[in-house]
């Protein structure tokens, strides 16, 4: 993901920011005992993960199989660009894994070119389709594009008002002027809260306003993007862990934390150590990613 990144990170303050105070009303206050956990990466379809996640001679039409073995979610980026047929999609299905969840992109004629306005027939194109993961759909989720503002709010409240409503859904704003102190502004956090759709926090080293704090469901989907498994990575990561257990203790029930890596080529490495530190703060039982053996056998570890 290019979206800020630098080329120098050294000056940068990785710390997150405090909680603003109205996380514990919107996630309810107490632990309700029904923690979710979902880790995954942006593609499945990376040929240099041959030998951490897939065998060595492995078809590229088999790794959504090979994928959903080690990560339980995908952060499906190709429905951005076209949303696949339903022949397609009824297949990608079929291959995941028992527990997978798809977590498809909202299409960019949506999110960029129409800027979520007349574009009904698209999201129903969209709604129909990624219906069909059934069982194994996640969380949709939509970029706004960086020139979409607070000035454009009306269009983004009729859009939340006619998105349908069997899809759950998260917002990942990137204006500047959405943010005010680590938080989205007063009028869209009622919005979103009103709607129960959730917000999409980024933490990646260009951006840090887009750190912002503000849940609005009980649902929280973060994009880390790292930076090639230096120290900091781990560092930022142990301080992610730390924060879902204050937000696990608040309400939090469902979690999709997805990894980015330069070229997603590390991505794998550090969704193990996300998935092994979620497992050990919150008793999980999630996959431990690694290349299937045989059917029946015990994964190899990469």
């Amino acid at each position: 993901m290019k979206f800020g990144k630098l080329p120098d990170i050294s000056h940068i303050n990785f710390e997150l920011p405090a909680n603003p105070g109205h996380i514990s009303e919107v996630l309810g206050g107490k632990a309700k005992g029904n923690f979710h956990a979902y880790v995954g990466c942006p593609m499945w379809g990376n040929k240099s993960w041959t030998g951490k996640l897939y065998p060595k001679g492995a078809k590229p039409a088999d790794y959504l199989r090979y994928y959903s073995q080690s990560f339980n979610t995908i952060e499906l980026n190709s429905t951005h660009y076209r949303v696949p047929s339903s022949e397609i999609a009824r297949r990608w299905e079929e291959m995941a894994a028992s527990g997978f969840a798809f977590c498809p992109k909202v299409p960019q004629s949506i999110s960029h070119y129409r800027k979520l306005v007349n574009c009904d027939d698209e999201i129903n194109l969209f709604a129909d389709v990624v219906a069909l993961f059934g069982e194994k759909l996640g969380c949709a989720f939509v970029q706004l594009h960086e020139s979409f503002g607070p000035n454009l709010l009306p269009y983004l409240r009729s859009f939340v008002q006619s998105f349908p409503s069997f899809l759950p859904l998260a917002i990942e704003f990137r204006h500047p002027d959405w943010f005010d102190d680590h938080r989205l502004t007063p009028e869209v956090e009622e919005l979103l809260q009103k709607h129960q759709i959730s917000t999409v926090i980024t933490d990646v080293a260009g951006r840090r306003d887009v750190l912002h704090h503000s849940l609005s469901s009980s649902t929280a989907m973060i994009r880390f993007v790292g930076n090639g498994l230096i120290p900091s990575d781990y560092t930022r990561a142990d301080l992610w862990i730390t924060r879902i257990a204050e937000w696990v203790e608040m309400g939090l029930e469902k979690l999709y934390f997805f990894v980015h890596e330069p070229d997603d080529t590390f991505a794998p490495e550090m969704g193990t150590y996300i998935i092994q530190k979620l497992n050990k703060q919150f008793n999980l039982n999630l996959r431990i990613p690694g290349i299937p053996e045989e059917p029946g056998k015990q994964m190899q570890l990469f």
